[in-house]
């Protein structure tokens, strides 16, 4: 999964200089991406449409593994 938000990330801001880092919280699958402030608005997007699109997509996957899936975004 971790792969997966780092393809979509990538592809959506056109840079690498992010991190995303996965873990385990009580049964849920916690996804955080560590990014610069100049790329933030471009993964949260316009009234936080992709970021609400990224979460979704990762619910879908999630799912079919049979796990919760959560997205959290830290500026570097």
């Amino acid at each position: 999964m971790k792969d997966l938000l780092s393809y979509l990330v990538e592809n959506i801001t056109g840079t690498k200089s992010f991190e995303v880092s996965e873990g385990d919280e009580d049964g849920k699958t916690l996804m955080t991406i560590t990014a610069d402030p100049n790329i933030i608005g471009l993964i949260i997007g316009k009234e936080g449409k992709t970021i609400k699109n990224l979460r979704r997509i990762l619910s879908i996957r999630g799912s079919l593994e049979k796990k919760v899936v959560n997205i959290s975004i830290i500026e570097r």
